[in-house]
């Protein structure tokens, strides 16, 4: 990840780290020696790769998709770049990245202990958890995520189906401008962040 970024390096990277350390141990081979195999053996493309990694070596499927994603210098943390991402998102959405940014700085201005790690599809802010995510759903509009469990839905606030399904994200409103991000969606965002304390 380059440095001077504004996001932080996603979680997930910390688990798979963990998962990776234990590799050896659960397949008698280290992430590295599964690479040279794989690169060797295993297929030209990623989904190549992943099922050939479970189908000749029982390789279960997220350790398949980090030793698939390594062939290519991909899949690490010293990989993620987050900058890259999120400019890739908007490339074909340019009238959102003023909503955009003003997301990112009221998220920000919450507190110092905000993360924001951006997908490839959404960008979530984290705290202990994911409490709210920009997702441009459409070439013209944002769907403003929030973990608000099972808070009944008011005013501008509508329902994901989330907290019935499981989901983290519960809650959401749609912005189209930069002038419907009113006191609403500021109290929303403040109080998913507060319930992730």
């Amino acid at each position: 990840m380059k440095n001077g970024s504004i996001y932080s390096v996603h979680p997930g990277f910390a688990m798979e780290e963990a998962n990776i350390a234990r590799l050896k141990e659960r397949t008698g081979r280290t992430i590295d020696e599964w690479v040279r195999l794989t690169k060797k053996s295993g297929g030209a493309t990623e989904k190549e790769r992943i099922a050939w990694l479970k189908k000749e070596h029982g390789i279960t499927t997220n350790y398949a998709l980090w030793i698939a994603k390594r062939v290519d210098g991909g899949g690490t943390a010293a990989s993620y770049d987050p900058d890259a991402m999120v400019e890739a998102m908007f490339a074909k959405k340019p009238a959102l990245v003023p909503i955009y940014e003003r997301l990112l700085e009221l998220g920000f201005a919450l507190g110092k202990d905000v993360k924001v790690s951006p997908g490839k599809t959404i960008v979530p802010f984290y705290r202990n958890r994911v409490f709210a995510q920009i997702k441009p759903s459409t070439a013209t509009r944002i769907d403003f995520g929030f973990a608000l469990g099972d808070r009944r839905p008011e005013g501008r606030l509508i329902s994901t189906g989330g907290f019935e399904k499981g989901d983290r994200i519960t809650h959401r409103i749609a912005i189209s401008s930069i002038h419907e991000m009113d006191t609403g969606l500021k109290r929303w965002l403040t109080l998913a962040y507060e319930m992730d304390a």
